[in-house]
């Protein structure tokens, strides 16, 4: 798999005006309520001989959010091609409307086969180092295209190849830190987009080392025996059918000092799930379940981006990855695992799988005495029932963390909703013979799915992130594409960064 960003695109600041620049295609900002050219614009205007204004005119522009307005110019104009963007109010202004604004010029500059774009947008507040990041993390998201699996990319010349971004001169490390958040980004979604038969356990083992080795962390690879030896049942339980062997993915990253704190990623990893002997069934979404590791891909995406990143921060990146298969050693219904705590589990559904590996890479987690665990996993149909699919399910034990993770998500563009840890809700997964059932009713499914979670953290404060429903577009939207959207691996990046700051 390449890995890389996908574009060799060349982004650039400069101090340079748009009424000044020269090239092919410029593309503009305009708040909602101010299409009433004056100063700059008006001037601009004036230079392209009133294209900006007649555009405004007919297409009936008024600035709205995620609006769009295209136009060739023709003759001896110092600019080809004219785009307009909608901004909303401007007391609205945030980051991510400039990325999702960015992402939607680069996709019909892109589709107007521009090779040369300049980019003029307002600062967010008085943020601007955030401001041309976000800028350049939407146009680089936008533009990623996966391609690997394709015999011919009838779409490789037709990329744009310099990017400037006017008014923000002095602002590399911004574009820098975009680029950096982005391969991580980029790296989840084509592990979450490539097939069962590509990103195998073995795989994301091979892939995990290869980023370990390149940016200089720690890796633990543990194979089945190993996991044996610390007693993970459950974990292996649902491996035990797989004709592939599991792989426990431990990455660790150090900073050259003294950490100003330590904590845990951990994501499922769970490369193909076909229910088990609760097979899914028509209609189900079986052939869709290669992106049920998606927790896991983003926790690989974090770990790369930190890794470059370099904050002052120890993180553990941590992944139990297997595939949940039918066979004659599969896991029945009725089974009772033990966990690595110790707790036995009644297996009520071979479907609820993705939470026993969880279990025991918590269990896990906690041992290495970090100060703060997030898991994230694509868990439930139901956290996708109660909030659709752009927004992620959030349930924690402690409030200060759940609300860095709230903040790290805001700065990102990535939404999570906090959910009730109703602990009445446990009397569902209550078993007469075992410590708990993996499933309960089905009323409350996301919730009693955090609570079970919750039986292998004992005292750390955690974060349980469902991912279920953002983790996949069913279509192009901010700086989703279709298909996999690498969704949290920003929000992650960013609880990692403020945590050292």
């Amino acid at each position: 798999m390449d890995r890389r960003i996908p574009t060799n695109m060349d982004i650039r600041v400069s101090k340079t005006s748009p009424v000044d620049w020269t090239g092919e295609a410029l593309a503009l900002g305009l708040f909602e309520g101010e299409t009433e050219l004056s100063g700059e614009l008006a001037d601009l205007d004036a230079r392209l001989q009133g294209v900006l204004s007649e555009l405004i005119a007919e297409e009936k522009f008024e600035g709205k959010a995620d609006s769009l307005a295209t136009t060739r110019i023709g003759g001896n104009s110092p600019v080809r091609k004219l785009l307009a963007v909608g901004l909303g109010k401007a007391e609205d202004l945030q980051p991510n409307t400039l990325r999702s604004a960015a992402a939607a010029i680069a996709r019909s500059a892109k589709a107007m086969k521009v090779k040369t774009l300049a980019i003029s947008l307002p600062v967010a507040g008085d943020d601007l180092f955030h401001s041309v990041q976000a800028i350049a993390e939407g146009a680089i998201l936008a533009l990623h295209r996966d391609a690997r699996f394709k015999s011919e990319d009838k779409e490789a010349e037709n990329q744009i190849e310099i990017l400037e971004l006017l008014g923000f001169e002095g602002q590399e490390a911004a574009i820098t830190r975009a680029e950096q958040l982005c391969s991580g980004t980029i790296l989840a979604r084509e592990l979450v987009a490539a097939p069962a038969n590509s990103a195998t356990p073995i795989a994301l083992a091979a892939i995990a080392a290869e980023i370990a080795a390149e940016y200089g962390l720690e890796a633990e690879i543990l194979d089945g025996e190993a996991c044996e030896k610390l007693g993970m049942g459950a974990f292996l339980g649902v491996a035990q059918a797989s004709e592939i062997p599991p792989r426990f993915i431990h990455l660790t990253y150090k900073p050259t000092g003294t950490p100003k704190r330590k904590v845990a990623i951990v994501g499922k990893g769970l490369t193909f799930d076909s229910g088990g002997l609760n097979i899914k069934g028509a209609g189900s979404g079986i052939e869709t379940m290669k992106m049920d590791m998606g927790g896991g891909a983003a926790t690989l995406g974090a770990a790369k981006a930190i890794a470059q990143l370099k904050p002052e921060v120890e993180v553990h990146f941590i992944s139990a990855v297997t595939e949940n298969m039918i066979s004659g050693r599969a896991m029945h219904p009725g089974d009772i695992l033990t966990a690595s705590n110790g707790k036995t589990i009644e297996v009520n559904n071979t479907d609820a799988e993705g939470r026993l590996t969880l279990a025991d890479a918590l269990v896990f987690a906690e041992k290495l005495g970090v100060e703060a665990i997030v898991d994230l996993a694509t868990l439930t149909g139901a956290c996708v029932v109660a909030l659709g699919d752009n927004i992620g399910g959030l349930w924690s034990t402690h409030e200060e963390l759940a609300a860095e993770i709230k903040a790290a998500a805001a700065l990102a563009g990535e939404k999570f909703w906090q959910m009730p840890l109703e602990e009445k809700y446990f009397e569902g997964l209550k078993s007469p013979i075992a410590d708990m059932k993996n499933t309960g009713p089905r009323a409350g499914g996301s919730i009693t799915a955090a609570l079970f979670l919750k039986q292998f953290v004992k005292e750390t404060p955690w974060v349980h992130l469902d991912i279920a429903g953002p983790v996949w577009a069913d279509r192009a939207s901010g700086v989703n594409n279709e298909g996999a959207t690498g969704f949290p691996v920003r929000t992650l990046v960013n609880w990692v960064l403020n945590c050292g700051a």
